[in-house]
Order: C-alpha cells, then sequence, then structure tokens
C-alpha cells in the first residue's frame, strides 16, 4: 500500500547525520532585504581579548567554515553572516564578527539591527523597560543600540555608530572602463568610495543591478590603487570595503537612493548601515545635513534607514560626527547545516 504523500514526505525528516558530521546552526533574519545568517551553535569558539584578535583567529584558522557557510551549495555570492564572540569591553553584552564573500567586514549597520532585535526578543539582553540599550563590540569599535519594545516585541531599533568622518573629498579617478570618476572617500565603521550615480549615467533601479555591480567593482579596483587609506589609530581597518552609488530619489520623503557594492562583488540589498554613516558624514561636511536632522535613504528596493549625525569632534586628525542610524529587521528561519568530511564540496564553492 502506498504511503500518503504527506505522510511519505515526513518520512524523510527522519534522516539523522553520522556523529563524525559537524553541525552547525543558525538563525536567519533580514534587514531590508540584505540578509543576515547568526551562527547560533557549532562554531569553535574563538580566542583572544580583542575582537580583531578574533577576528584574525577566525581569518587564519576557521576560515574554511566562513566560506562553508557562506558559498554554495549552502547559499550564494551575496549571502551575510556573524558570529557572536564574547565582549571586548567590561560594558558591553556581547561581541560580533561578521562574514560575507570575501572574508570580515569591520562593522554591518544592518547585523547590528538585527542582532538588537533578536537579542531582545529571545532574553540574549534583559528589557529594561519600554527602551533598552545594548552596547556591542564589533572590529571597529564599540555600538550603542537602542530598542523600543511593546508585549515583548521590538517595535523599533536604532543605533550609534562609531566615530564617521571624510577621508577624502572630490577626487578624480581614472577607471579603465569609465575614464574619470569623481569619488568621495568617506568612513562609517568601514571606508567606502561614494559616487553620483547620474554623473555616470547610472541607473539605480534594480533591474540594472548586473551593470551596478561591474561598475562597482571597477571602481573600487580603481580606488584602491590611486587612494591611499590610513584609519587614524588601526591599520587592521585601513582598508576599501566598497563602492556606494548615491542618487536622489523620486520616492516621497526620502533624500537619496544608495547601492553599495562591496567585499567580491556583493550588492548589498538595504540601503547599507555603515554605508549611509558615511552618506551623514559627507552630507554634513558639505553643509547639507543639520546637526539632529533625520533624513531617510532608500536601498535598491526601496527599503529604508532613517539617519541623522550628532555629536561632531576631532577623531584623529579628522572631523568626525556620531551617526544615528535606524531601520527594522525581521527573522526568516531556523537552518541546521551538515559538513561532512567526505563531501568533496564541503568547503563551498562561488560564482563571482
Amino acid at each position: 500500500m502506498t504511503m500518503p504523500s504527506a505522510t511519505l514526505a515526513s518520512a524523510f525528516s527522519g534522516w539523522r547525520p553520522s556523529p563524525d558530521i559537524l553541525q552547525i546552526s543558525s538563525l536567519d533574519c533580514h534587514t531590508g532585504g540584505e540578509p543576515l545568517r547568526i551562527i547560533t551553535s557549532g562554531f569553535p569558539v574563538l580566542p583572544g581579548k580583542r575582537i580583531l584578535d578574533k577576528r584574525e583567529y577566525c581569518k587564519t584558522h576557521y576560515d574554511h567554515l566562513r566560506t562553508a557557510l557562506m558559498f554554495e551549495p549552502r547559499d550564494h555570492a551575496d549571502m551575510y553572516g556573524c558570529l557572536i564572540v564574547a565582549a571586548e569591553r567590561e560594558d558591553s553584552d556581547f561581541g560580533a564578527l561578521f562574514l560575507h564573500n570575501e572574508g570580515y567586514s569591520t562593522m554591518c549597520g544592518h547585523a547590528i539591527i538585527a542582532l538588537t532585535r533578536v537579542a531582545l526578543e529571545a532574553g540574549v539582553v534583559a528589557s529594561t523597560g519600554p527602551m533598552t540599550t545594548i552596547k556591542i563590540d564589533v572590529p571597529a569599535g564599540q555600538i550603542t543600540a537602542y530598542a523600543e519594545m511593546c508585549n515583548n516585541k521590538v517595535t523599533r531599533t536604532y543605533f550609534d555608530n562609531v566615530p564617521s568622518f571624510v577621508a577624502a573629498l572630490d577626487v578624480a579617478v581614472d577607471v579603465p572602463e569609465l575614464g574619470k570618476v569623481n569619488v568621495t572617500l568617506a568612513y562609517g565603521g568601514a571606508y567606502y568610495a561614494y559616487v553620483d550615480a547620474p554623473s555616470l549615467g547610472l541607473s539605480l533601479a534594480a533591474d540594472n543591478h548586473r551593470q551596478i555591480i561591474a561598475m562597482g567593482r571597477s571602481i573600487k579596483v580603481a580606488v584602491q590603487k590611486k587612494i591611499p587609506i590610513h584609519h587614524p589609530f588601526d591599520k587592521e581597518l585601513s582598508f576599501l570595503y566598497g563602492c556606494i552609488f548615491s542618487a536622489p530619489s523620486t520616492t516621497p520623503g526620502v533624500h537619496r537612493r544608495n547601492v553599495c557594492i562591496f567585499a567580491d562583488g556583493e550588492l548589498d540589498r538595504s540601503p547599507t548601515g555603515s554605508g549611509v554613516s558615511g552618506q551623514a558624514a559627507i552630507l554634513h561636511a558639505r553643509g547639507a545635513l543639520r546637526l539632529g536632522e533625520n533624513i531617510v535613504i532608500e536601498s535598491i528596493l526601496g527599503s529604508q534607514f532613517k539617519v541623522a549625525a550628532y555629536h561632531p569632534h576631532s577623531y584623529g586628525y579628522h572631523s568626525a560626527i556620531i551617526p544615528r542610524v535606524e531601520g527594522s529587521a525581521h527573522i526568516t528561519g531556523r537552518s541546521t547545516f551538515y559538513l561532512d568530511q567526505h563531501d568533496p564540496l564541503i568547503q563551498g564553492f562561488i560564482f563571482r
């Protein structure tokens, strides 16, 4: 007698891994469309006091796990992940390392927004009332995040970023495929090259994503050759993370559309939390963003982050501000991945 299809399908769930298969579990989220895979179990503990030390140890010893979890066949070239680690500072709640197709980023705003929601709703950090403050150590420094709650659910999330500043304003860069491109370099926890999309005749519509990725990769390579990058305090933060194309938005109430191409040609589905932080520093430096003024920046999907500039001060040899970034995250599922040492593709592969 043939089993009913529902019973037949459920029978497949009876498969169990052998004891020698490594299991890594995650909680998956998205912020403004940009994915975040929070690793919840199975990943080795990373030694080191500083978050940057843990990052280096992971790079040296466990990079094969990064590629296994970010690449195909378990995911895709644009996946993004997060490792929860011990805090570096005594007043921080926990630390976070960020994973992507190229390696390990130094700051990630969309991840901070998702982590803040999950930390409170999962009870990782105790709620202190209608408003709770969470401090998270990341490679770029300490991030202070805020969450408003109602009936044990987070209803609003925002964070104060690390000091953000303009590193180079309006530099002409020769890009072989494009000619001279006007670039502004800014830091919002990571360094980005900002480019005015209309000046290149570049549409930031979703159906033009292939051209956006191609141009972003070309400009990033050219800027790396042209503009030296020196973080005021830490050489491990001194590298170009991506290229952000910006254009005025046609959406009522939205200031600009930002599309970020980062790491190895990844296209950020969100407006990019560290990216809008650098944008706020640029706009403030140009006199186009007053202190405390909120503007909305949208992504290639139309998802939105709100950003404002606060606390102007000197940061090394730069004039900096503290950006406050607001957005919302959603939980999409749970996963358990099996890493079988007999699998010839255990470390994953990528087409980019």
